[in-house]
């Protein structure tokens, strides 16, 4: 199924432009697809779809199983749905035979991929550089750069899914040499596997399995390999079933309840709710790291508690020096080592495009976008969206592809003015506040 355009003239405004095409926009382009009261358009920058092209390692999957796909929780019989994928790539049989749930990430990279190839309102290779806001007719502007070329789009509401570009730490920034985040592992790997050490940062799944792919290798190539983290253990993925009702609308409804402090500690601590380690890669790293010893002392170190405070480069010996602390203990102490790896996670940064409609957006106190229930961010409350920006406000369900869908269902509603996909309301059998009323009352049992 293709999506027909239905934008006739070029001077019209959209309904709806949204910015960026990561799996959350790509998710509300197919689900607007056959909504033919809604005229949107799509704008990213890179010139096909793409998703962190750097760590599509062989054998790594989805952490989610593949009904968290584009739109199959919103949408079962969307011809969107992965399974639709499978079947017109003729491997529906083969993954029912595979028994496993979880999607290759490449499998699902090419999911996204054929499902952007369907939609005739996606338009890639547009640089967004302004937005700008038309007061006369209420609409707003879009600019991008296209090939060289200046286009200029209108639009009643925004919906923003830049994504979290890759955080370095401050210790390690402009600090020379050929460090990389390991958003760019896969470029690099050949170029590191030529050192004789080699460091890894983070605590995450990104971690974890870069760990395991150097590790594997270890013997062939005799580089050193150390694994670092702040974290006082390599936290497993939180997955039992009462832990995944968190992932619900009532949930979300609580957490954006809460008072702005206690979110934000409640996010410290939910990490590994949402960064954790698949636990079965866990233990093939111990199962490897137990093999590979059976002939001797593995050239491997795996630090926990050690946080990154400072960190120099000598050009002369290729040598980073990082000097961490045993937060436990609060010893300090020095690494030297050649290769650096940052596994550091991706943060949230206010696209400087915005700049001109900043007087429009809400912020909070702490300068982020103050985000409603309904996922707005301006300040009447139904202009723009964002998807992926509002970790401090929805809490640690914001990055989830589980929950991809129901935001979209969300949005899709603020955009029609009316509900098209059923929003869920209540789904967890549990009870995350206080009760608003008396406790409940059960019927007595008749006596036998």
């Amino acid at each position: 199924m293709s999506a027909a355009p239905r934008h006739s003239c070029p001077d019209d405004p959209y309904d709806f432009i949204a910015i960026g095409l990561g799996p959350f926009n790509l998710g509300l382009a197919c689900l607007t697809a056959p909504i033919t009261e809604l005229d949107g358009l799509f704008l990213d920058d890179k010139p096909a779809f793409d998703w962190h092209p750097g760590m599509m390692l062989d054998s790594t999957h989805l952490q989610v199983p593949f009904m968290a796909d584009l739109v199959t929780l919103a949408d079962p019989t969307s011809p969107f749905s992965f399974l639709n994928y499978l079947k017109e790539s003729g491997r529906l049989y083969p993954f029912y035979i595979r028994e496993n749930f979880y999607p290759l990430r490449a499998e699902f990279n090419d999911y996204c991929r054929w499902a952007a190839g369907k939609l005739d309102t996606v338009r890639f290779a547009h640089q967004v550089t302004t937005v700008e806001y038309d007061e006369s007719a209420q609409l707003y502007v879009v600019h991008a750069d296209h090939q060289g070329a200046r286009r200029t789009f209108r639009a009643r509401k925004i919906v923003l899914g830049t994504g979290t570009p890759p955080h370095i730490p401050d210790a390690c920034r402009d600090l020379g040499g050929d460090l990389l985040h390991n958003a760019d592992y896969l470029d690099a790997k050949a170029a590191l596997q030529a050192k004789d050490s080699i460091t890894l940062i983070g605590s995450g799944q990104s971690a974890a399995e870069i760990y395991f792919d150097l590790l594997q290798d270890i013997d062939s190539h005799g580089y050193h390999l150390t694994w670092a983290t702040r974290s006082p253990r390599f936290f497993p993925l939180e997955y039992t079933k009462l832990t995944l009702e968190m992932t619900s609308p009532e949930y979300v409804d609580y957490f954006h309840a809460l008072p702005a402090a206690t979110r934000d500690r409640l996010n410290t601590t939910q990490k590994h709710l949402y960064k954790g380690i698949d636990s079965e890669l866990i233990n093939d790293i111990f199962d490897l790291l137990y093999q590979k010893s059976l002939a001797g002392p593995v050239p491997t170190r795996l630090l926990t508690n050690s946080a990154l405070h400072s960190a120099s480069y000598e050009a002369a010996s290729g040598t980073y020096t990082l000097g961490l602390r045993q937060e436990e203990q609060g010893q300090d102490y020095s690494l030297d080592t050649q290769g650096l790896i940052l596994a550091t996670g991706y943060r949230h940064r206010v696209p400087d495009f915005l700049t001109p409609v900043r007087d429009r957006i809400a912020w909070d106190d702490s300068g982020r976008y103050d985000v409603a229930r309904n996922y707005s961010i301006d300040t009447t409350g139904h202009g723009i969206f964002v998807q992926n920006a509002e970790l401090h406000t929805h809490g640690f369900v914001t990055p989830d592809l589980g929950m991809a869908a129901y935001r979209n269902s969300c949005i899709i509603r603020e955009l029609l003015g009316r509900e098209y996909y059923p929003v869920e309301k209540a789904i967890a059998f549990q009870e995350f506040a206080a009760p608003a009323a008396a406790p409940h009352h059960f019927p007595e049992i008749p006596a036998a």
